[in-house]
């Protein structure tokens, strides 16, 4: 009996012997599947560029034509008013100033002889208004005229329901040749511009304006901010 037991307890360590190596063996294989060597094998890299777009500045006006006042004045007319428009158009990220000028002085000169008439005052403007003398000036609105330098109007030059006859609406004063700002914008425009109208008024009271012609020549001067 004791010489058995002896040989089972024999086959029974070695046995036990053998599944502790094979647990072991096992154990490892599962170590090295898992290892952080091949959890980290695969890395990434990244790169960037910058695109560079240059905007050039650029600005337009129109040339409108040549205008006439709305009628004659005489013995019979004491006042005639005139329109030209012109239209602005910028990328400028600040925008614009449109500025207007005559090439004399007085502004309005006879053609054949040194007859001219006065110049609308030439201060902040104001409501149009002329006695016991003759006077040209002009006034402005459109998007980016600040009506509470310039009035209100919205459409038209004249006043009212006579189509001669100065606007009562607006504020004018005098040209000077020196530019004075009528519009501004701080920002670009739309791609069809913004239109600024220009409002000419002449005007005799108790006084006759010598007869020929007279022509004032006015530049407008749009500047990219």
């Amino acid at each position: 009996m004791i010489r058995t037991q002896k040989v089972w307890y024999g086959v029974l360590s070695f046995l036990g012997a053998s599944g502790i190596f094979v647990l072991v063996t096992v154990f490892a294989a599962s170590v090295s599947f898992s290892s952080p060597q091949n959890a980290y094998a695969v890395t990434t890299a990244t790169s960037s560029v910058v695109i560079t777009l240059n905007v050039d500045t650029g600005i337009s006006i129109s040339a409108p034509a040549n205008s006439s006042m709305s009628t004659h004045i005489g013995v019979a007319q004491n006042s005639a008013v005139g329109t030209t428009t012109w239209t602005v158009v910028t990328n400028d990220v600040n925008g614009y100033t449109l500025a207007l000028n005559a090439t004399s002085t007085p502004a309005m000169q006879a053609t054949t002889t040194s007859a001219t008439i006065a110049d609308y005052q030439t201060g902040a403007p104001n409501t149009w208004s002329v006695v016991n003398g003759a006077a040209f000036g002009y006034s402005a609105f459109g998007g980016d005229t600040a009506t509470s330098t310039w009035g209100n109007a919205t459409s038209s030059c004249s006043g009212g329901t006579n189509g001669n006859a100065t606007s009562t609406v607006l504020k004018y004063k005098g040209f000077t040749t020196s530019p004075v700002t009528v519009a501004t914008r701080a920002a670009t425009t739309t791609f069809a511009g913004t239109a600024t109208t220009v409002c000419y008024a002449a005007e005799q009271n108790n006084f006759f304006i010598p007869s020929g012609t007279y022509q004032a020549t006015i530049v407008a001067t749009a500047t990219a901010l």
